[in-house]
């Protein structure tokens, strides 16, 4: 595939006027609260695969406004609209797709620096006693959440040893006028450079929030990319043209210029507020509260009544998409995979389990052999990025990772309960306090967040015995041919319903 002709967009409001031009963006005008409210709106859009709402009018005296879940995509395509984000017009399929976010990520591009009067994030700037986080309308998304949240930006902060600087995705839970609590989970980039650079040596970390960043920075931003490497680059690559950027106004950060909300200050040294509990991405209302690390606000700057987008996490594991699960499957799953077959391993695909982020996922291999599949399973469960992920299984490559039928079909096939069902690492393996199913001693220290005590992973061999024949009902490239057939009933009439049980994806968008 040679890739979409067509050009990423540049800004968040871009990204928006290009769903409203879809019938995909369902403008609401009526006053909405940040307090529950606009949640609940959210959550029934995504369990009924609707329209991303628009929040114009939110009460609380602000001209602020919110989007809900932005790039959650329809359910048969969760990667649907970020592709049209980035410009990738002519991916069919979620091969299609892949491979075109492996060229792009392949290729990057260096970002370009503008002066402060050409970036839109900086129409608006306070810095000093004139800050105040509290004029913005932050969602308060759950009931039983510690607090209002900011939950779908990009976190930016140099590492202190070296010139790299990281972009990543750390939820922040709003505590007054210039504090917030900021998840920061030992393991992970950021939180690594924090404590272990930082804090160690009693420094406070300058960091910037960049709220409502064009489609790239944000994609990026979930991406595994590897430590030491220009983030900035890889998001021109995905866009396939530079990325604009501007200095901060109270330390010496680059941020994006088009971003719609930028704050600025330093993440404090040995100093702690609560964060949480909040209705995590399991699908459930993750606590007990515990301390992270404070972020002290120094600045904001921020375009003309800025979009704020939030996600609701807690949308029924297993029924709906949001923004995470559809940026698992369109940022994650390709760069793992391009990440596992530049390691050397014979990978197809690794795809997120769909509707569970972060919980399980399938990777489809021509080498299927036990020793070649452990080697495989310790470099997944030793990377960094996969600290989240407890469950892999392994499936033959001929079989579609997303197809969740096909993937069940093969382990009742073929897995072993005895022979293929490993667990790895019971003592040792590290993992983030998130799940549900340790207790909140097995979770261990609180202090970084990060679980010591005894966990897992584990890796099911549910790929076909060597020398076994394909089964008559096995069919290679099947996906293809279904949607093709798919395509031809539809034109023929047939409802999305009499096709398939899965709802009927938003109009403008099939």
């Amino acid at each position: 595939m040679t890739g979409g002709a067509s050009e990423a967009a540049d800004s968040f409001r871009d990204y928006l006027a290009r769903l409203e031009e879809r019938d995909a963006c369902n403008r609401i005008d009526e006053r909405i609260s940040w307090n529950l409210e606009a949640g609940a709106v959210t959550m029934r859009a995504n369990e009924r695969d609707a329209q991303i709402p628009v929040f114009e009018d939110v009460s609380d005296g602000s001209d602020a406004r919110l989007v809900g879940d932005p790039y959650r995509g329809p359910r048969r395509q969760p990667w649907k609209r970020i592709a049209m984000a980035l410009g990738v017009s002519d991916a069919r399929t979620t091969d299609d797709f892949y491979e075109e976010i492996i060229d792009r990520v392949r290729s990057p591009i260096a970002p370009t620096v503008v002066d402060s009067d050409d970036a839109p994030c900086k129409d608006t700037v306070r810095t000093g006693g004139d800050v105040d986080l509290l004029s913005f309308p932050w969602p308060f998304l759950h009931v039983g959440d510690g607090g209002r949240y900011s939950n779908l930006h990009t976190l930016i902060a140099d590492d202190r040893n070296t010139e790299w600087t990281d972009w990543s995705s750390h939820r922040a839970m709003l505590h007054d006028n210039t504090r917030a609590s900021v998840l920061l989970l030992a393991g992970e980039q950021t939180p690594n450079i924090y404590y272990y650079k930082y804090e160690r040596h009693d420094e406070p970390m300058p960091v910037a929030i960049v709220i409502g960043a064009e489609p790239a920075v944000e994609c990026v931003s979930m991406m595994w990319i590897p430590t030491g490497r220009n983030e900035a680059e890889f998001a021109g690559g995905l866009k396939r043209g530079p990325v604009e950027l501007v200095e901060c106004e109270t330390n010496d950060l680059l941020v994006p210029a088009t971003a719609e909300i930028v704050l600025e200050g330093r993440i404090l040294p040995n100093s702690r507020l609560d964060e949480g509990p909040y209705g995590d991405y399991f699908g459930y209302m993750h606590g007990p509260r515990r301390s992270m690390p404070v972020l002290e606000i120094d600045a904001v700057s921020h375009r003309e009544r800025p979009f704020i987008p939030f996600r609701v996490e807690w949308s029924e594991v297993g029924y709906a998409h949001n923004t995470t699960s559809s940026m698992e499957v369109a940022c994650v799953g390709p760069d793992a995979t391009l990440g596992l077959r530049a390691a050397g391993f014979n990978v197809e695909k690794l795809a997120p389990w769909p509707f569970t982020p972060r919980t399980v996922y399938v990777i489809s291999t021509e080498t299927t052999r036990p020793d070649y599949l452990h080697e495989l399973a310790n470099f997944i469960f030793t990377t960094w990025g996969m600290l989240h992920v407890d469950f892999f299984v392994f499936v033959d490559a001929d079989v579609d990772p997303f197809d969740q039928r096909a993937v069940l079909e093969a382990v009742s096939l073929y897995a072993d309960p005895d022979a293929d069902f490993h667990q790895f690492g019971a003592e040792s393996m590290p993992k983030v306090p998130l799940n549900i199913y340790q207790t909140p001693e097995e979770k261990g220290d609180v202090q970084m967040g990060t679980s010591k005590a005894k966990t897992a992973k584990t890796y099911i061999d549910a790929t076909r015995p060597e020398g076994e024949p394909l089964r008559s009902g096995a069919r290679v490239g099947d996906s293809e041919r279904r949607e093709r057939a798919r395509a031809v009933l539809r034109d023929a009439g047939l409802s999305e319903e009499t096709l398939d049980t899965a709802p009927v994806a938003p109009r403008g968008e099939r």
